[in-house]
This record gives structure tokens, sequence and C-alpha cells, in this order.
């Protein structure tokens, strides 16, 4: 059985859920607004299903709902955020517009993160800077180690996405948000708990082979995308994420049987002006380019079926399974 809610409901569900599980409003807040976002895009796997997790960790002290982050400007064009091991939506809240315009007058900012708990839909982040008018990238180590360094076969790096959004004249931003693996090791695990085979390529056993065993691809680990060169974007999304920002390789952090411990991730943000960078134009050569990519048969922008998947969900609401909506009201309590 399934319950349909709206939008509203998605975002008022999470509030409450989360205001139940040690966490303030003022942190609750933007986590509710990004599991809405999520469910409205159908990035379920970073929704209300994400969400148990998100209470989980408030409830168990892995994440702190009480936390107070703090930011500085570390540099000229630099921000430095200290989540104090809070959820890394609140503290991008905190920080976002002294970034904005530090990117605005200064024509290009970046932001290190640090301290914080898992970032997940990464696109809600760059989106949010690309509606300011600003080109943004996005970088983010995970809680879980999932992928094996080329060649090897005990995972060291998460599913690590980055995130690239540019905002369009006549719409909303074009956003592109990937993990380095070929798919998503929820995607894994659902297919496991259902006993559902997985398609080849997506996993590797523990012993590095490639299996269409769904528990034998979460025992071993996730496939990078374009084999050496997602394991390549995984390396490079832990230095920025976590060395850059002084917090913890996702093969240092706390693993979830490490019930009171941090994770102590990062995140790393870089925000562009296009005015300041010598093209009047930029805005129409990016139509012209998109404009050139539509016009052959087939093609689809990165994040049509996102946006799609929105309209959808405004007018219809979104279906949630009765268990896992019952799960979640009782986090309210």
């Amino acid at each position: 059985m399934t319950v349909i809610l709206s939008l509203d409901d998605v975002y008022n569900l999470a509030i409450q859920a989360l205001t139940g599980s040690r966490t303030s409003e003022t942190n609750a807040q933007p986590v509710a607004e990004s599991i809405r976002a999520a469910e409205a895009d159908g990035f379920r796997h970073a929704g209300l299903a994400h969400l148990t997790h998100y209470c989980e960790d408030a409830r168990r002290g892995r994440v702190d709902g009480h936390a107070v982050p703090t930011w500085e400007q570390s540099a000229a064009t630099a921000i430095l955020v200290d989540a104090r091991q809070g959820f890394a939506h609140a503290a991008f809240a905190v920080a976002r517009q002294p970034l904005v315009e530090l990117a605005q007058n200064a024509g290009i900012a970046a932001m290190a993160l640090r301290h914080s708990y898992d970032a997940a839909m990464l696109g809600y982040f760059v989106e949010a800077l690309a509606r300011e008018g600003l080109v943004a990238m996005a970088f983010a180590n995970s809680l879980s180690r999932s992928i094996a360094p080329w060649g090897g076969k005990e995972p060291i790096f998460g599913t690590n996405p980055m995130a690239f959004a540019v905002p369009r004249a006549d719409g909303d931003p074009l956003v592109i948000d990937q993990s380095s693996s070929t798919v998503a090791r929820m995607t894994v695990r659902q297919h496991a708990d259902a006993q559902k085979p997985i398609p080849a390529g997506w996993a590797l056993d523990k012993d590095g082979q490639p299996t269409t065993d769904a528990a034998a691809g979460l025992a071993g680990s996730m496939a990078p995308f374009g084999d050496y060169k997602g394991a390549s974007l995984a390396l490079i999304v832990d230095i920025l994420a976590a060395n850059m920002t002084g917090s913890s390789f996702t093969f240092e952090a706390a693993s979830t049987a490490d019930r009171g411990t941090a994770p102590d991730l990062g995140q790393f943000f870089i925000a562009m002006c296009p005015a300041t960078f010598g093209n009047p134009d930029f805005g129409a050569r990016l139509q012209s380019l998109l404009a050139a990519m539509l016009a052959q048969d087939g093609v689809r922008l990165p994040g049509s079926r996102r946006l799609a998947n929105r309209a959808r969900a405004r007018r219809e609401g979104i279906s949630v399974d009765d268990e896992l909506h019952k799960r979640l009201l009782n986090y309210c309590a």
C-alpha cells in the first residue's frame, strides 16, 4: 500500500521527524528542503528513505542536530565553514549568501565546508547557487567505503559525487549531479533486499571480479563509471572534499557500526560569476550550445527527466510506501 503526499506534506513530515529526533528546527529546515527537492526530482534514495538515516543518526549522536555552524572569510575569495559535526545543509545555509556575494564581487569564490555529515543530493546545493546567477561546482565525500582504487579490491572511496549547475535565462538551471560509481550503492542494496540480480557493470565482488549478485556487490565494491576514469574522479573528490577542508577521508570516516561517532565529512564548493570573465553573451552562447544538442533526434539535456519529475510531483504529489510512512511518523513522536 502507498500514501500520496504533496510536496508540502513531505517537507512538514521531514521537519517533524527531524525535530522528533534530537534536531533543532533551525537545522531541520534546510535538511527538509533537500528531502522535498529529492522526492520532487525523483531521487528517492536521497528523499524520505534517506530521512530515516538522518533521524537514526541524530538520535544516536552520529550527527549533532543542535550544532551551531560558524563561518569566516579565510582569504580574499575563500570562505571556511565549520559544521561542528552537524548537517551539511544547515552549515551551507549560514554561509550561502556570503559565498554568493563574494563570487559576485570578486568573480570567483570557493567555500570549504568541514566537519559535517553526509550531503546526499549534491545538485540541491549547486542549483541554489545557480539561481543567484552563478556557475557552481560542488564535491562531497561519502559515508560508506564503496569504490576500490583502480586495480585494487578493498573499497577506499565513497561513491563521492560531484555536481555542476549553470543558470539559464529561460528556465530552471541546468544541473549535472553524478557519483563516481556507475550506480548508487543504495540502488544495489534495493536489488539485494528484493533478491534481484543487478546488471553487469554495476558492482564487483570481494575478489574484484564483476558480479550480477547484488549481495556479493555489497560485500565487494561499486564499479566506478568509466573504469579507471571514475576511480580517478573519486580520488579527486576525496582530495577536494576531505583534504582541502581538513575533514576525514572516506576510508577514515566512522562507519555506521560506530553508533555515537560522527563521520566528519567535508564538502567543497566553487562559485563563478559569468559576467566577470569577458563574455557578456554567456547566456545566449549557452543557449546556442544546448539548441545544437537538441537539434539531434534522441538527445535530452542533463536534468530534463528531473525537471519533468518535479512538474509531475507538483501536480500529483508523490507516492510513499505505507511502511516507510508509518516509520517516519514514529520519529515525529
